[in-house]
C-alpha cells in the first residue's frame, strides 16, 4: 500500500519540482477553463463507513489530473492558482456528518493544493456556520498559522449587491479576503430546485437564501454565481460522491442515498450540476421513480446558468473524463 505523504513531505517535494522546471501555468496566464469536461475517479467506502486517507489522497490526485488535462498535480494546482491566491473552500455542510462532504476527502485536496505549492495558511475552509462545520466534522481553526477553517457567521458587507434578480449582501470572505473560491459539494437533490451539487453550494454566502427559491431557484441561483464576487474568482468544483442521495434533499434523508462511488472535479461549474442530475435521474429511474422533469423539479437554473456563459448546459456538451 502506498505510504501517505505529511504535509511538510509535500510541500518538500512541490518545492523540489519546481527547482527542476515542472511545467505550469505562468503568472500572467488565465487559470485552467476546460468547458463541458468532468473529470472522475472511483473511491469507495471502506471498513466502518469511512474512507481511507490513502485511497481518498490517490483519488483525488486523480481527478485533479483529469479534470484539468494536467500531467501532474503541481501543474494541475499552478494552472488554477496563484502563490498569492487566497483560495476559500466553500464546503456544504446542510446534511451533516451523513452528506457532506468527508473531512478525509477535503483533507486530500488539502493536500493536493500544498503539494501544488501553495501555502496552508493561504487556504481556507469554509461554510455559512461553524456549527454546520463542527457537524460534518470538521475542526474549526481560526487565527494562527496554518490552514483555516470556519464559519461565515454572519460577517457580511454592509451593503447589499445586485446581480440581476438578486439583491444580496455577501459574505466578506468572499467579497473581500478570497482571491480565488472553490466550490466543494456532494451529489443530492433538492427538493424546489431539482440539484444541490455544485451552483447552489453558493447560497450559503448570502444573507437572505431565503427569498430566492421560487422557480426552482431560477434565475436566482445562476445570479448569485455570475456576481463578480464569485464568477471572477471560481476555479475549481469538487463533489464527494462516494454516497448521493437522490430523493429527500437538501437535508439527509436515509431513504434516498446510494453508493456513487466517485470524486468529480471540473473548471465548469453548471457541467457539475448536468453530471449530478444525470447521475441522480440515473438512480431514482433505476428505483422505479419519476425523473426530476417528470416530477416537476427540473433544474431550471442549468439552462440559465449556461446562457450567462457560467459553463455547458446540454446533455451533449458533458464529457466524462475518467481517470
Amino acid at each position: 500500500m502506498t505510504r501517505r505523504w505529511t504535509r511538510r513531505e509535500l510541500a518538500a517535494i512541490a518545492g523540489a519540482a519546481a527547482m527542476v522546471g515542472v511545467s505550469d501555468a505562468s503568472p500572467g496566464k488565465p487559470p485552467i477553463r476546460r468547458r463541458g469536461a468532468v473529470g472522475l475517479a472511483s473511491l469507495t467506502v471502506g471498513a466502518k463507513g469511512k474512507v481511507d486517507p490513502e485511497a481518498a489522497a490517490a483519488a483525488m490526485d486523480s481527478v485533479l489530473r483529469a479534470a484539468t488535462g494536467a500531467v501532474d498535480i503541481t501543474a494541475a494546482v499552478r494552472g488554477l492558482f496563484k502563490p498569492s491566491d487566497v483560495v476559500g473552500i466553500k464546503l456544504n455542510c446542510l446534511g451533516g456528518s451523513r452528506m457532506s462532504p468527508r473531512p478525509e476527502v477535503v483533507s486530500a485536496f488539502v493536500d493536493c493544493l500544498i503539494a501544488g505549492g501553495l501555502a496552508p495558511d493561504r487556504i481556507i475552509l469554509f461554510e455559512r456556520s461553524s456549527r454546520e462545520l463542527e457537524r460534518a466534522g470538521f475542526e474549526i481553526r481560526r487565527g494562527g498559522s496554518g490552514m483555516q477553517c470556519y464559519g461565515t457567521d454572519n460577517d457580511y458587507d454592509r451593503q447589499p449587491s445586485v446581480s440581476g434578480a438578486i439583491g444580496s449582501c455577501f459574505a466578506r470572505l468572499v467579497s473581500e479576503t478570497c482571491t480565488a473560491l472553490v466550490s466543494f459539494g456532494v451529489v443530492k437533490d433538492h427538493d424546489l430546485a431539482g440539484v444541490s451539487a455544485s451552483l447552489k453550494n453558493w447560497y450559503g454566502v448570502i444573507h437572505n437564501p431565503n427569498k430566492y427559491h421560487d422557480n426552482q431557484c431560477d434565475p436566482y441561483v445562476a445570479d448569485v454565481v455570475r456576481h463578480p464576487f464569485i464568477k471572477g474568482k471560481l476555479r475549481l468544483t469538487v463533489l464527494d460522491g462516494v454516497t448521493a442521495q437522490c430523493h429527500g434533499g437538501p437535508a439527509f434523508r436515509s431513504s434516498g442515498v446510494f453508493p456513487l462511488a466517485k470524486l468529480a472535479a471540473t473548471t465548469d461549474p453548471v457541467a457539475a450540476d448536468l453530471w449530478a442530475w444525470k447521475v441522480i435521474d440515473a438512480e431514482r429511474v433505476r428505483r422505479g421513480m419519476s425523473t426530476l422533469e417528470a416530477a416537476g423539479r427540473p433544474p431550471r437554473f442549468i439552462a440559465t446558468a449556461a446562457r450567462h456563459g457560467l459553463g455547458v448546459g446540454e446533455p451533449d456538451e458533458l464529457r466524462e473524463v475518467e481517470a
